[in-house]
């Protein structure tokens, strides 16, 4: 369970970059990230799977990754967590190291498309949160990287962006090697699970 000091820290957070985020007009400026009641769930999945490999697409500011990583130190696997903006990613780097979870985590700089086509380790968890516009170009390479039998894909934004994602979705629900659910937290994750 995450100690009192992780959690007081990490909702000071989700606080700054809510007043940050409701400043800005253009989404794109914006750090949109998941939110808390999501987040403990994914670090209870994390915790139930036992995740030893862990990848996230799309860090922004790192709220999620913390999360990710505190429940990978329980487990002891590793994160490597895909972000294009270099001034983002180091911000998130700062918030890890001061909270002591940076040894958990590999941060990736770049077009998560260049990572996932060249990438070849199986991943027990994976967790997509970045331009939604993009995902059914990721599918292929998704679906090689999702650990066979019980590999975890979580999808965030599939209700609060169900138009954006629809077409993703039935990609995935069209493929019977998979098994699908949405689960209303925040704002809405679709489960993908391998057969």
């Amino acid at each position: 369970m995450p100690n009192r000091e992780f959690l007081l820290r990490l909702s000071a957070l989700y606080d700054e970059f809510q007043q940050h985020d409701a400043k800005q007009c253009d989404r794109i400026q914006r750090f949109r990230n998941i939110e808390p009641d999501s987040a403990q769930f994914l670090s209870m999945l994390i915790r139930t799977q036992q995740s030893q490999s862990i990848l996230e697409i799309g860090t922004s500011t790192g709220y999620s990754a913390l999360w990710l990583a505190e429940a990978a130190q329980a487990t002891g696997a590793q994160i490597i967590t895909l972000e294009i903006e270099e001034k983002r990613s180091l911000q998130a780097q700062s918030y890890a190291a001061e909270l002591n979870l940076e040894s958990s985590i590999e941060f990736w700089t770049g077009d998560a498309a260049e990572y996932l086509k060249q990438a070849t380790q199986t991943f027990d968890f994976i967790l997509l949160d970045a331009e939604r516009s993009y995902y059914p170009t990721y599918w292929d390479d998704l679906k090689r990287l999702i650990r066979k039998n019980g590999g975890v894909l979580i999808v965030d934004n599939v209700i609060s962006h169900a138009a954006e994602v629809k077409e993703f979705l039935n990609m995935i629900k069209q493929d019977m090697d998979f098994m699908t659910t949405t689960i209303a937290f925040g704002a809405g994750l679709f489960m993908v699970v391998a057969k």
